[in-house]
């Protein structure tokens, strides 16, 4: 068994290895067609009146920042690749006739599912951490090398809007912006009361997280400070009280819960964070009362998504049982291929309905994986079977 466990992985490896090659080089190339608009952008003088080089994204920065976003291709092409490989290999023993060999040398319908899914296993982990962890920071480099040469990162229209609860008031947190150097910009806290009256209003040009102290400096403040206390008439009982107390502070200390990663949803699609990232913006969103559906969807996404691979590998090992001598392998690569397109499809679409519908996050996001076992179970069961 080790010696056929060998030979099926060196074969299933290296398939799976040149399609991931040749997608990333077809991904790498539409990637830096795009990115070529931007080549020349951020032009600034140096004080001599000339060209500064260092403030201009050249093509090198292009080539960087198409780089960088690699490992995320890498990991939404996985699972497909894996069931492309896995397809062309197991067609192509059963076409040569070494897979009916290898099943007359002791290799049983049980046995061959135990090897994939060992194989399949090693896929599962290898997505998952460069899902969780190479690809978020990649992109996070990426954004930032842009954002470097082309100015800072605007966060929408209205910037990215965050709330959250302290024992006594409420507050409101509005980002305009993500400076180059990672740094958030553009900061208005507004704080209420628990009976919804505006207490304060802080401002900021530009804020950083404290991590040993989990609270934001704040640098150019300017904080407004509303005097709420009046009687039944609207009156402020005492006259000498000023309705508005301006404060102008070069650095402020401001104590949350509210962490750089969590105004980064704003800046990169759910489905390119981190599995920790994503769980602590869902306890965050939860304890301030906010709905979390389509969080919470993308979570277990984040965790069903590579298991998908192990999925890919037991739909691919139907395509060992079958017989064809003068069939075509490209058809069966073909065909591997529409089932992949119609897995990824039925994905996205189960998400999108999950939250329209409410339906539980978790089994929405497992549902297609299940769906695909049952299919591929069934049909392995049957060709076994029919032999």
């Amino acid at each position: 068994m080790k010696t056929i466990r060998r030979l099926i992985y060196k074969e299933i490896v290296n398939a799976v290895g040149f399609v991931i090659v040749g997608f990333l080089g077809l991904f790498f190339f539409f990637d830096l067609i795009d990115e070529l608009q931007w080549v020349g952008k951020g032009v600034e003088l140096d004080q001599a009146g000339k060209l500064d080089l260092d403030k201009i994204y050249l093509l090198p920065q292009a080539f960087s920042y198409v780089a960088l976003i690699v490992p995320s291709h890498i990991y939404e092409l996985m699972p497909i690749a894996v069931l492309i490989g896995t397809i062309f290999v197991m067609a192509r023993l059963a076409q040569s006739s070494e897979f009916t060999i290898l099943r007359t040398s002791g290799l049983g319908p049980v046995k061959a599912l135990r090897v994939l899914s060992g194989l399949g296993l090693a896929f599962v982990v290898l997505t998952f951490l460069v899902g969780d962890y190479l690809s978020p920071f990649c992109d996070r480099q990426a954004q930032l090398l842009r954002s470097k040469y082309l100015g800072q990162i605007t966060v929408g229209q209205t910037g990215a809007w965050l709330n959250e609860k302290q024992p006594l008031s409420h507050q409101a947190v509005n980002v305009g912006a993500i400076s180059p150097e990672g740094n958030l910009r553009d900061i208005k806290v507004y704080e209420f009361s628990v009976q919804g009256k505006l207490l304060s209003l802080t401002m900021a040009q530009s804020g950083e997280f404290m991590k040993d102290a989990d609270a934001w400096r704040l640098r150019g403040v300017r904080r407004d400070e509303f005097n709420n206390d009046t009687d039944s008439n609207g009156n402020t009982p005492d006259l000498n009280l000023k309705p508005v107390n301006r404060l102008q502070l070069e650095t402020l200390l401001w104590p949350t819960t509210i962490k750089p990663e969590m105004v980064a949803v704003a800046l990169l699609k759910p489905e390119r964070m981190s599995a920790i990232d994503l769980f602590q913006y869902i306890r965050h969103l939860q304890s301030n009362a906010q709905t979390a559906q389509r969080y919470e969807i993308e979570f277990w996404k984040k965790v069903f998504y590579p298991i998908s691979c192990l999925v890919m590998v037991v739909l691919a090992l139907p395509f060992g049982y079958l017989h064809f001598r003068s069939g075509n392998i490209a058809s069966m690569v073909f065909a591997g291929v529409m089932i992949g397109i119609s897995f990824f499809l039925m994905n996205n679409v189960f998400g999108y309905i999950g939250n329209l519908n409410q339906w539980i996050p978790w089994l929405t996001a497992a549902a297609p994986g299940i769906i695909y076992s049952v299919v591929s179970l069934t049909a392995f069961g049957w060709l076994v079977l029919k032999q």
